[in-house]
């Protein structure tokens, strides 16, 4: 059996990289205020940066700093600046996908790792085996590569050498998300973190003697989603990932809720856990995918790894929610109380979903709501309203409460 693997979780704020930690993740991967492929969550700020890397190596665990936009001559000039901060920080590696960045860390922030970003576009182990000569501890395969070639690229690579692979969340149609098209249709550069995601609008066929008519490429109603990816999902392959040699299982979503990342980290958390107990015996958990059904997603796929999948959802652009998030369980008063914060409208008699803090899932009834003026209500109409809650089952502190979707 191949090394244990790392669990990398994505944390876009503060929130984010608390849930990742409470559930499960060996490591986490952020932004600063510059230089990551993602503008549009809040990232962290200079005083973020470092309570968060207090926080995470209070727990033990790591703080990589996504470093990997494509920069221009004149955003260089601020480079040293930050690569010194983080290194200040306590910054435990760099993600990186220009060599010239590359090489102003190494001189820098000589005492932080160096990982070679996705972008990079590594696909065998020639370049692999260059990028660790150049300095990188961890390279982080295009998602093109299938599992049978990481296995070559592992055989073939240095033992120091880290494979990090995504497993899990949102794909880009184009080549290791290098894409111009964000750029092109409104000027919003994808390649510095601002991509409009246009592979997810709808598009339609002209003909050129036909003014003012257009055709859907696909006979459907709703349009034609031409480039719009399907989510991965590897959690049904965990030996597979662990035998091919990938050191570093990476979770997709920066941009997303702290929700996500909690739910996603725990299902995979799990699942690694149980596959290096069992081995061989090595069972999914029915609940384990469920779990991934519990988040907003589009129709899921293994991407490239097995090419047995088709990688693009083409009827619909739209994301699949069978499940909302519809509180947090601030602090638990006894068996049956508990005062919860409230995300999302439910009901008293409603059946509730709660994922606690050991991360196996649970039912309970709500059997009474009481608002912060001390007054019965029977439902939870208000957005961040405190509420105390009876149910019938014991609701732990930190618990996420879900409730199935109307839409079901």
């Amino acid at each position: 059996m191949r090394r244990r693997p790392e669990l990398l979780s994505p944390a876009g704020d503060m929130e984010s990289l608390r849930a990742a930690l409470q559930f499960g993740a060996d490591a986490v991967y952020l932004a600063g205020k510059q230089f990551g492929m993602r503008s549009a969550p809040k990232n962290f700020d200079r005083e973020d940066l470092r309570a968060a890397c207090s926080l995470a190596h209070g727990m033990g665990r790591r703080v990589y700093v996504t470093c990997n936009i494509l920069p221009r001559n004149d955003e260089l000039a601020d480079l040293p600046g930050f690569l010194q901060y983080a290194q200040d920080c306590g910054v435990d590696a760099l993600i990186i996908a220009d060599l010239g960045v590359l090489e102003m860390a190494k001189a820098y922030a000589p005492d932080v790792a160096l990982h070679v970003s996705t972008q990079a576009g590594v696909t065998n182990y020639a370049a692999a085996n260059a990028l660790y000569r150049l300095g990188a501890s961890r390279v982080v395969l295009a998602r093109e590569v299938p599992l049978t070639e990481v296995a070559v690229i592992r055989d073939h690579i240095s033992d120091d050498l880290e494979i990090e692979c995504f497993v899990h969340g949102a794909m880009c149609v184009s080549f290791s998300g290098r894409c111009l098209i964000s750029s092109y249709m409104t000027g919003r550069d994808a390649n510095h973190g601002d991509c409009a995601q246009p592979c997810r609008w709808k598009y339609h066929l002209f003909e050129e003697t036909r003014e003012g008519q257009f055709f859907p490429v696909e006979e459907d109603r709703s349009g034609t989603y031409l480039y719009n990816s399907r989510d991965m999902c590897m959690i049904g392959h965990i030996p597979d990932l662990v035998q091919a040699g990938v050191s570093s299982f990476k979770i997709e979503g920066r941009a997303k809720s702290a929700y996500y990342t909690a739910v996603v980290t725990n299902a995979y958390r799990h699942a690694i856990d149980d596959y290096l107990q069992e081995g061989e015996r090595f069972t999914l958990k029915p609940w384990i995918r469920e779990e991934l059904e519990k988040i907003s997603h589009r129709a899921y796929s293994t991407g490239f790894y097995l090419g047995t999948e088709p990688g693009q959802e083409v009827r619909s652009g739209g994301y699949i929610r069978r499940y909302n998030q519809c509180a947090v369980c601030e602090e638990q008063l006894d068996s049956q109380t508990a005062v919860i914060t409230q995300r999302n409208k439910f009901y008293v008699g409603d059946v509730l979903d709660v994922l606690p803090p050991d991360g196996v899932p649970m039912t309970v009834r709500c059997l009474s709501l009481t608002n912060e003026a001390g007054e019965s209500v029977e439902s939870a109409p208000h957005p961040m309203e405190r509420l105390t809650i009876k149910t019938d089952k014991p609701v732990p502190a930190g618990s996420l409460i879900r409730v199935k979707s109307e839409n079901m």
